[in-house]
């Protein structure tokens, strides 16, 4: 339609201009001004339309790059709880208990209550958007403790926490998932083990947190292929004004998060 009434404004155009004239043909100027008049119309309709189908189409991406940014997240999150609730750490931790019970029947219910405490948090979890940092750490005093038992002396952990940051807002779990990370390709994997170091201060209106482990910065962890490491970088890039890095220190892998207050 479009194509048919250029052409037949152009022979409109032409024969008025007297350059083409048609066979016993008499053109006036109103049929000149309607033809064009016409073709205004159609222009102006098939340009609504040619704008309306494209801002809906980009609307319609943008809803689909959201909803599939939001799913991702979720199952992120849904795969981040069941790393959580790892049969093999919860294996670990109730043979632990099992082994104290008749030694140490005191320190065996402190860790009951410690891993009661860490999968009632791995539970509550996605219903709250942030946690407060000192609401973290003790989810993580409760972590190192349950571990602890495990991998007894190999672990040491050093905190360096300002205290002055303790009511710092933070997405939950990552501070837990750094801890978890350095000790599964951390502690784990370095003959006798080694020291776990947190550090946490506030400058310039931003959080910063740092967990150090010995090792070396492995290709799955610099790509972030593992559960937690993916979660944690997908979460982040959610929020946009936060930052996380892992960088080899010398005998030690750092990781750091920076978090927007």
């Amino acid at each position: 339609t479009f194509a048919l009434a250029l052409v037949s404004a152009m022979g409109m155009l032409l024969r008025l201009l007297g350059w083409v004239r048609g066979s016993g043909e008499s053109l006036g100027l109103g049929q000149v001004v309607g033809y064009w008049l016409n073709i205004a119309v159609v222009l102006g309709l098939w340009t609504a339309l040619w704008a309306g189908w494209t801002a809906f189409s980009r609307y319609r991406q943008g809803e689909i790059a959201r909803l599939r940014a939001e799913s991702l997240r979720n199952v992120l999150e849904l795969e981040a709880l069941r790393a959580r609730l790892n049969p093999h750490f919860v294996f670990n931790a109730l043979n632990n208990v099992r082994a104290l019970i008749n030694e140490e029947p005191q320190r065996a219910r402190e860790v009951v209550t410690r891993l009661s405490n860490i999968l009632r948090h791995a539970l509550e979890h996605s219903q709250r958007e942030t946690t407060t940092l000192g609401e973290e750490l003790a989810v993580v005093d409760d972590y190192l403790a349950v571990e602890g038992v495990h991998y007894e002396e190999r672990l040491r952990v050093r905190r360096d926490i300002d205290a002055a940051v303790l009511s710092a807002q933070l997405p939950p779990m990552l501070l837990q998932l750094l801890v978890e990370n350095a000790i599964k390709h951390g502690i784990a994997c370095t003959p006798g083990g080694g020291e776990l170091a947190i550090a946490a201060w506030r400058d310039a209106g931003v959080l910063h947190v740092e967990v150090t482990n010995p090792g070396r910065l492995e290709a799955e962890e610099r790509e972030g292929h593992g559960v937690g490491l993916a979660y944690l970088r997908a979460r982040i890039a959610r929020d946009h004004v936060h930052r996380f890095g892992l960088q080899q220190d010398g005998p030690h892998v750092r990781a750091r998060l920076e978090i927007a207050q």
